[in-house]
């Protein structure tokens, strides 16, 4: 069965790399380059390295497709998406030896009328998967209690929903009447969702704890090179990334977590191999541009060296 990934605001990346970026000079890049992104997107284009179907839906902009259908056609993912006037967005990122800084452009106004065609879409598709994935921001014209009225059409099909958003858009899902199966915020994104510090260890999984106690299966926190934590109701697992070197930009690696966590429920994996794999997914991605994966001997390498441990709170288990 092919999985489903939804995605109403795509973004052209526009990676350019820099030795170091000084603020009120002349910066200049050693090189740039254009990847198709947004968030379902790069889930998709990653489960499709890693030889599972994908099918990708959302809104896409009519003016400026080009640089989507070709990785479409290379990675044989099938197009979906509703067409819409205007033009799909460009995200810059500027990397350089330190850190990445994203400048996000505006994009296209969605309508209600092309809303209510991803739905349509979205409906029709449930019907050929188990796994939905629906990530990313809304695009402007779109109410922000959106989500939640994805998430139940999707249950109304029976099919699971994993949703990686934030903010706004994130709160509003989880303030519905459907819970998705599950969610990844990283240690930013919990902290504005729950209004809890998260400084130490024990307070992300606390945090943690206390979404899985409202009825999602699967909360996933990601923290960087600190490894992520793993929670469901029969307890908490911290996976550690194994150490690498020549790691580039970590744009996508959150994204290719997500795939990776697919990819395990979707092999019928239990929870420990679920943290290896989305811990696999995201340190494979961090060598390459784009949404991209290496080959599934290098990914598997990572996955078994990755560390895993078990986290107790004071809470007790969810």
């Amino acid at each position: 069965m092919s999985i489903i990934t939804v995605t109403l605001n795509p973004a052209i990346d526009q990676t350019v790399t820099l030795d170091r970026l000084t603020r009120g000079v002349v910066n200049r890049a050693s090189s740039v380059r254009l990847d198709a992104g947004g968030k379902g997107f790069n889930v998709a284009s990653c489960l499709a390295d890693w030889g599972v179907r994908a099918v990708v839906t959302g809104l896409l902009g009519a003016e400026n497709p080009e640089v989507f259908e070709a990785l479409l056609h290379r990675k044989g993912l099938e197009d979906r998406f509703v067409r819409i006037a205007g033009a799909t967005r460009t995200n810059i990122k500027l990397v350089d030896r330190e850190e990445t800084t994203d400048i996000n452009l505006p994009g296209f106004t969605a309508t209600p009328e092309a809303l209510g065609r991803v739905e349509a879409e979205i409906a029709a598709l449930a019907t050929r998967s188990a796994l939905t994935v629906v990530g990313g921001s809304l695009p402007p014209g779109t109410a922000a209690d959106h989500y939640a009225t994805v998430l139940a059409g999707l249950a109304a099909t029976g099919t699971c929903a994993i949703l990686d958003t934030s903010g706004p858009a994130l709160a509003a899902a989880l303030a519905g009447t459907v819970r998705p199966y599950a969610i990844k915020p990283n240690l930013a994104e919990l902290t504005e969702l729950t209004g809890k510090s998260c400084e130490s260890l024990s307070d992300v999984a606390a945090a943690a704890v206390a979404l899985c106690r409202t009825g999602i299966a699967l909360v996933v926190v990601s923290m960087g090179a600190e490894g992520a934590l793993f929670v469901t109701a029969g307890g908490i697992l911290r996976a550690l990334p194994p150490p690498v070197t020549g790691i580039g930009s970590t744009v996508g690696a959150g994204d290719a977590m997500v795939a990776g966590i697919v990819a395990a429920l979707r092999e019928g994996g239990d929870i420990e191999r679920i943290a290896r794999l989305g811990t696999a997914f995201a340190v494979g991605k961090l060598g390459l541009a784009g949404p991209n994966l290496p080959g599934r001997e290098a990914v598997e390498a990572l996955a078994a060296r990755t560390g895993i441990e078990s986290v107790a709170t004071e809470e007790g288990a969810p």
